[in-house]
């Protein structure tokens, strides 16, 4: 009998494997997507100006054009007020995994010490539920955003023109580019954007349509007060009414009716967007070496000690994604297997995913203030270009799509803002995959568990360090920091601030928070006069003796009234309002 070859052996090795695998690659190909998904989103949610972009101009609050439907998609798509994100530091690189440590310890006791982990699983589901209700609105509202964006998209190209939305006049109108002289352009009156747009429509559908796209738009501003309690404003819209509502029975359901595999993944997808947006390493340098300490833990945990398998597998909390498998062959056809992956094999490496992403938006504006230095004759000096919104927008990418500009543009708007190059976190994506490939590989092979880390943070950290390597970026990705930095602000506008903030000061000079006072005793400061107030008063009325008796009987009728609608509105108030469209 002839000796097989070694190339025949490996061959009939690979066949093997294949054939063994072949039922398993649905999911695996599962698995893959939705750990990408979330970092992708959460990488992009989580842009803001970087340290080489200048400020945007303040807008004019006094111009109440058109232009405020552009202003409030702003806020809405990242150019209003910004969540500050929380900036790991090196330290934290010990604090990790000691506290997962001595938490996944406590978890194994507790489950050792129950028996049935029943009790603890509704614990923790109602705990968990209660954090997920505000990650679910923030996913789900951002979801419609995008949503909207496709299905009424506020811009789009058609015959080789911009078309913008104006929904006073029910119309798109081209944005004009020729010269002054040129014909006018007939507006588009279909809601659809570009092509869709040629198709006709009967008049009662076509405005039932812009009523829609009115009311997926409208916003109104929402202000309450509670004197000594609270004082705020948000704008709600219909897509904060459908998120909440919508969050709210999610979480409702997985906490008391049932806990099917897609609603924990859709609440794991909500916390790791979240967590994305609010925490990040400040630093490449402390990023590796965060993902390296948990690199560590990870394989402590699961190759020496049963605590990462017990908890996970015991504990049926939103803390990991779930993947309907085929059954293994000792259990039953019908018997329902699932896959899963923790949370932290997204949160960290879609950390350092983030970072690199951010990196990418930092060069795209230094390059810009390199060269804008450069034709201003300023040397080495680097001269800040204005910053524009990096994020959102993502139908109006798909309908309003336009080629790389082919020079480099040095004042706003810019073309590719939304679309800048990002080469690092494409870096950080491919070892991602990398990694989890050779994860699932390695699993497959070895019919045993593994600590995803294992994989995961070699394949990031060498394709985002290689990557900087072949590009000759080094030192600029390890001077990089993506900590806020205060700006020095002139003289004038720290004044003006200051000023301002005096005035806005409340006129109660008592500093004790409400609890504080209930348990004291202290409820004066509820309905009692400020000293302030008095101060004015006693101005106004030395004023008022310098005018005619009719003057002085209708101020003080007016007054009169307005004390008492502001002793009557200044306890607990409440107003809506709509924008004013021009």
């Amino acid at each position: 009998m002839d000796e097989v070859s070694p190339f025949a052996e490996l061959l009939g090795q690979l066949i093997y494997q294949y054939t063994s695998i072949k039922p398993f690659l649905p999911t695996y190909g599962h698995l893959l997507v939705s750990a990408l998904f979330p970092i992708f989103i959460g990488a992009h949610a989580s842009l803001s100006r970087p340290s080489s972009a200048a400020k945007p101009p303040k807008r004019d609050e006094s111009n109440t054009s058109s232009d405020t439907d552009n202003e409030e998609e702003d806020e809405e798509e990242g150019q209003g007020p910004v969540q500050k994100m929380e900036g790991l530091e090196p330290s934290d690189a010990l604090m990790f995994p000691l506290t997962a440590g001595l938490t996944l310890g406590g978890l194994y006791l507790i489950i050792k010490w129950l028996g049935d982990p029943a009790i603890l699983n509704k614990i923790l589901s109602f705990y968990f539920s209660q954090m997920g209700i505000f990650f679910a609105v923030a996913f789900l509202k951002d979801c419609l955003l995008v949503f909207r964006s496709f299905v009424f998209p506020r811009r789009y190209r058609y015959a080789g023109r911009i078309w913008k939305a104006k929904q006073s006049e029910g119309a798109f109108i081209a944005e004009q580019q020729e010269s002054a002289g040129s014909k006018a352009i007939q507006p588009r009156r279909s809601p659809l954007p570009s092509i869709l747009g040629s198709i006709p429509l009967p008049g009662t559908l076509n405005k039932a349509l812009w009523a829609c796209r009115n009311v997926a738009y409208k916003r109104v501003k929402v202000r309450a007060h509670v004197r000594g309690i609270f004082t705020g404003e948000c704008l709600i819209g219909l897509l904060d009414i459908i998120s909440a509502v919508l969050a709210l029975s999610a979480v409702g359901y997985f906490a008391f009716v049932m806990k099917p595999w897609w609603l924990t993944n859709f609440l794991g997808f909500s916390f790791c967007y979240g967590a994305l947006q609010f925490m990040s390493p400040s630093t490449f340098t402390t990023g590796s070496l965060i993902l390296s300490s948990l690199f560590l833990y990870d394989i402590y945990f699961v190759f020496y000690t049963p605590l990462m398998v017990t908890v996970a597998t015991k504990l049926d909390v939103p803390i990991k994604l779930l993947f309907p498998r085929p059954p293994a062959p000792g259990e039953a056809p019908d018997a329902i297997s699932l896959a899963m992956l923790g949370l932290g094999d997204i949160v960290i490496p879609g950390m350092m995913a983030g970072l690199a992403l951010r990196f990418d938006l930092f060069l795209y504006y230094k390059k810009k203030g390199v060269e804008k230095a450069r034709l201003e004759g300023k040397g080495q000096e680097l001269v800040k270009s204005q910053y524009q919104s990096a994020t959102g927008g993502w139908g109006e990418r798909f309908w309003a799509w336009s080629a790389a500009p082919r020079k480099l543009e040095l004042e706003p708007p810019y073309q590719d803002a939304k679309s800048f190059p990002k080469p690092y976190f494409k870096a950080s994506l491919v070892g991602y995959i990398a990694g989890m490939i050779s994860t699932l590989a390695a699993m497959q092979y070895s019919n045993h568990p593994q600590p995803a880390l294992l994989y995961l943070v070699p394949g990031v950290l060498s394709f985002l360090w290689g990557t900087a390597l072949i590009r000759g970026e080094l030192h600029d990705m390890w001077e990089f920091s993506d900590a806020e930095e205060s700006e020095e602000e002139p003289a004038e506008e720290r004044e003006g601030k200051k000023e301002e903030e005096k005035q806005d000061e409340p006129p109660s000079k008592n500093t004790k928070s409400l609890f504080m006072r209930i348990l004291s005793g202290d409820i004066a400061a509820f309905y009692s006069e400020a000293p302030d107030s008095k101060e004015k008063a006693e101005q106004n009325s030395k004023h008022d003796e310098t005018k005619g008796s009719a003057e002085k009987e209708k101020e003080s009728k007016n007054k009169s009234q307005d004390s008492s609608e502001g002793r009557e509105l200044d306890l607990v108030s409440l107003s809506i309002s709509m924008p004013r469209r021009a």
